[in-house]
């Protein structure tokens, strides 16, 4: 009676597993999403609160003792381009311009916890609007991009204009100079931690002065800043400083990084 009841199960579990296993591997297919478009990420409203700034310092900042020089007016022996190669931007005069075409550079070091402080400003001679008008960017560990653009008397989509993490945080306020004249970055950034899995424990965030002026305070950032699409949240290492070259001949002078 024993071998018959056995026998007897198997034989009616069998028929069971091979409905079930038929079952999965029919898969349920969902609608794909639609394609994104720059615009689906751009917002207009509202506009931030124009702040005008302190003048400009005539001698640019002296960085602190403990600080890593990254350009101090003379070479860019401290940046590489995207490629490894010599970093091809323009010196002269003590400070370096992008030279259109030729990508953006990183410093050679990575870093993760850091105070940065770095000086930038767009040609005086106005040409363009919007995103089109004194653009490139500041990456943080060459991946989260604090906007480098000219907001000046340039109203733009508010989470892309100067002081903004980039599609992602518009700044408090517009606090910026007039073409021509230096601006100034003042960074608090803290590296995100990550899970086992891949995704943030603790996501960066990110403390910005434009001007002197408190733009992003204890700023979350969601992840990647793409110009199309949502933030990514992709795992990485220490990171460098990476300046964009988006056409504009930006320039650049006394950069210093603390780590923290």
């Amino acid at each position: 009676m024993m071998k018959k009841v056995l026998i007897y199960g198997i034989l009616v579990i069998l028929p069971i597993c091979f409905s079930v296993s038929a079952d999965a591997q029919t898969k349920k297919e969902y609608p794909k999403p639609e394609p994104m478009t720059p615009k689906m990420t751009e917002f207009w409203t509202p506009q931030p609160k124009i702040v005008t700034p302190g003048k400009t310092a005539k001698e640019a900042t002296p960085a602190p003792s403990d600080a890593i020089v990254l350009f101090d007016g003379k070479d860019l022996s401290a940046w590489t381009g995207e490629k490894g190669d010599p970093a091809p931007w323009i010196v002269a005069n003590g400070v370096f311009t992008v030279k259109s075409g030729t990508g953006s550079i990183m410093t050679k070091q990575k870093f993760e916890n850091f105070q940065l402080h770095i000086e930038w400003r767009v040609p005086a001679d106005v040409k363009g609007e919007g995103q089109g008008r004194g653009n490139s960017g500041v990456y943080l560990q060459g991946i989260y991009e604090l906007q480098v653009l000219d907001s000046y008397e340039n109203e733009t989509y508010i989470n892309g204009m100067a002081g903004s993490i980039y599609k992602q945080s518009p700044p408090l306020v517009n606090a910026m100079r007039k073409p021509g004249e230096w601006n100034t970055y003042d960074v608090i950034y803290s590296a995100p931690i990550f899970k086992e899995d891949g995704t943030y424990r603790i996501p960066p965030m990110v403390t910005v002065l434009f001007n002197g002026v408190l733009v992003q305070y204890n700023t979350i950032i969601h992840g990647t800043t793409p110009y199309i699409g949502f933030p990514a949240v992709n795992k990485h290492d220490a990171g460098p400083i990476l300046l964009q070259d988006h056409g504009d001949a930006i320039s650049f002078r006394n950069i210093w990084l603390r780590e923290l």
